[in-house]
C-alpha cells in the first residue's frame, strides 16, 4: 500500500519562522528533501512579500531549485492570483497551489475577500494555469474548526471543495488549520466528502497543535485517504495559537507509516539528515520526535 507525502516545510513551515532563512539554505533544504525521496515538494509562495516577508525570495529560491530538480519530482508553489501565476511561470514551475477557507471569517482575514468573491479570482488563475499545461492543487483551510467561528459545517467544506474541483484542481487538501481536529471528527468529515468526491481527489493536512496530528492521519487512512501534507522537523506554527506546534512532522509521519506497512518512497535516514540540516540553519531544536530520537541515537552510536 502506497501513501504519497507532500512536503510543505519549505513553504508552510518556513513562512512561520521569525527569522528569515537565506535563499541558499532553502535551496539546500529542498535538495536534501529530494535526496530523501520526497517526490512532491511545495517550495515557496508567490503571495505578496509584504504579507509574508520570509518568502520574499521565491524567485531566487525556485530558480535555484528547478535546474537541480530530480526527474519525477514535482516542485510547486502557492499562488494567490494571476500576477503570482506569472511569477511562477517565469520560474519554470509546472504545478501551483490555490488556497481558500471553508469559513467566511477566516477567508476574509486570510485573503481579504468573501468566499463568493474568492471563487472567480481562483477560477481565473486555474484556467490560465491549465492553459499553460500546469497542474493545479487546492487547499481548503479551517475544515475542522475556525479561530473566529468555532465549528465549521461540513457543507461549507463540501461547497468549497466542489468549486475548486470544478475549476480543474486535481486534488484538494483539507486542512486542520488550528489543530483542533480529533479522530472522530476526521472520520465523520472524510466519510461525507469521500462519498461526494472520492479518495483520489482528497488529501489531509493536519497540524499537531494539540497533539492529535498523527492520530488524525490514522483516522483519514481508515477512510481511504492516501495523500498527506507534512513539514520537515515539524516546522511551522499557527498564528492563532502562539507557541503551539504546527504541521505534523514528516519524520514522524514517515516513521509511523512505515511501521504500519505503508510504502512512501522516503528514506528515513536521509530525511533525518534534511531535518538536522534545517535545524542547524535555524539554530534551534525542532519539534519532530523522530528527528530528536534519531539524532540522539546517532550521537550515542558515535560514542560506542
Amino acid at each position: 500500500m502506497k501513501v504519497q507525502i507532500v512536503e510543505v516545510g519549505p513553504r508552510d513551515g518556513l513562512q512561520n519562522e521569525s527569522a528569515i532563512v537565506p535563499a541558499e539554505a532553502k535551496i539546500g533544504l529542498v535538495h536534501k528533501l529530494m535526496e530523501a525521496g520526497l517526490a512532491r515538494i511545495e517550495a515557496s509562495s508567490f503571495v505578496n512579500p509584504r504579507w509574508i516577508p520570509q518568502l520574499a525570495d521565491a524567485e531566487e529560491v525556485l530558480k535555484g531549485i528547478m535546474p537541480i530538480a530530480k526527474k519525477g519530482v514535482r516542485i510547486s508553489a502557492l499562488v494567490p492570483n494571476v500576477r503570482g501565476l506569472e511569477r511562477a511561470r517565469q520560474c519554470g514551475l509546472e504545478e501551483i497551489a490555490l488556497f481558500m477557507s471553508a469559513s467566511e471569517s477566516h477567508n476574509r482575514k486570510n485573503i481579504n475577500k468573501s468566499i463568493a468573491e474568492t471563487f472567480p479570482v481562483l477560477a481565473e488563475v486555474a484556467k490560465e494555469a491549465l492553459a499553460l499545461g500546469m497542474r493545479v492543487r487546492g487547499y481548503v483551510s479551517t475544515v475542522f474548526g475556525c479561530p473566529y467561528e468555532g465549528d465549521v459545517p461540513v457543507d461549507n467544506s463540501r461547497r468549497v471543495t466542489e468549486a475548486l474541483l470544478e475549476m480543474g484542481v486535481y486534488e484538494v487538501s483539507l486542512g486542520d488549520t488550528i489543530g483542533v481536529a480529533t479522530p472522530k471528527q476526521v472520520h465523520e468529515i472524510f466519510a461525507v466528502l469521500v462519498k461526494d468526491f472520492t479518495t483520489e481527489r482528497l488529501a489531509g493536512h493536519f497540524h499537531d497543535t494539540r497533539g492529535t496530528g498523527l492520530a488524525n492521519v490514522v483516522a483519514a487512512l481508515e477512510e481511504g485517504i492516501r495523500t498527506f501534507d507534512s513539514s520537515i522537523g515539524g516546522l511551522g506554527g499557527c498564528p492563532y495559537a502562539p507557541g503551539a506546534a504546527g504541521n505534523i512532522s514528516t519524520e514522524d509521519l514517515v516513521y509511523m507509516l512505515h511501521g504500519m506497512g505503508y510504502e512512501t518512497g522516503v528514506d528515513l535516514n536521509r530525511l533525518t539528515e534534511a531535518g538536522a540540516y534545517i535545524q542547524e540553519q535555524l539554530g534551534r531544536e525542532l519539534s519532530s520526535k523522530v528527528l530528536k530520537a534519531n539524532l540522539a541515537k546517532r550521537k550515542l552510536d558515535e560514542h560506542m
